[in-house]
């Protein structure tokens, strides 16, 4: 072998060990990555120390409805969201069919899951429309097309919000801006404002896989604080 055929030998050696290296790194499993992060962490005197699992509560059970390219309506489960702004959603999607719907639309709407609706709230979120076309009906759910967008309002959710697309990125995350909010007089109190005592909308509690309900005022926002003043 030459001089320079040895150089180029030493150095594709020298690119295999580095690659094969970061390989490793990437098929490490994630089991082994908290290992090894918990092993740096110091711990809370004190508390228990979970590391890198953590709970982000409340977690809202938003119901995002969509229509796809036959305008079949379909609806899903999502808990990573919540409102970014005045007039601002947002909410981070995997791949599926709402992920799909929203692309082609750029529109959606949004209710939200509510004691009354727990069963069927939790099958959309479980069972796929590229499965089962049909879920919204299975489920004994009605629909009618927004005035303001296209998609379809969920009529057994009292509280939508119609929307259109700000932002989606690649990997799901969605910014959508909302156009208009409609709630039925069931859910209004005195003022005509939204009552979340007669809505009771449900939470997602990550801690322990269950779904609670909003629960009573405990105090008046930029008002009970003026105590201490």
């Amino acid at each position: 072998m030459t001089k320079k055929g040895l150089l180029h030998a030493c150095a594709a050696l020298a690119l295999a060990v580095t690659a094969a290296s970061c390989t490793k790194k990437m098929e490490q499993t994630p089991a082994e990555a908290n290992d090894n992060g918990k092993a740096q962490l110091k711990q809370v005197e004190g508390r228990k120390n979970f590391g890198k699992e953590g709970i982000i509560t409340p977690l809202p059970c938003i119901m995002i409805a969509t229509y796809d390219a036959e305008g079949n309506p379909d609806v899903m489960m999502a808990a990573w969201g919540g409102q970014c702004g005045h007039n601002l959603i947002d909410f981070n999607l995997s791949p599926q069919k709402t992920t799909d719907n929203i692309r082609l639309k750029k529109e959606f709407t949004v209710s939200f899951a509510d004691a009354r609706t727990v069963k069927e709230s939790d099958y959309f979120g479980i069972v796929s429309a590229n499965d089962v076309p049909d879920k919204v009906k299975r489920a004994g759910f009605t629909v009618r097309r927004a005035p303001n967008v296209d998609a379809p309002i969920i009529e057994q959710y009292p509280l939508t919000l119609e929307c259109r697309v700000v932002e989606m990125s690649e990997n799901g995350r969605v910014v959508g801006e909302i156009i208009n909010m409609s709630a039925d007089e069931s859910i209004l109190n005195a003022e005509g404002k939204v009552d979340l005592a007669k809505l009771q909308p449900i939470i997602y509690d990550s801690s322990t896989n269950a779904y609670r309900v909003v629960g009573d005022s405990v105090g008046t926002a930029w008002s009970s604080g003026k105590v201490f003043e």
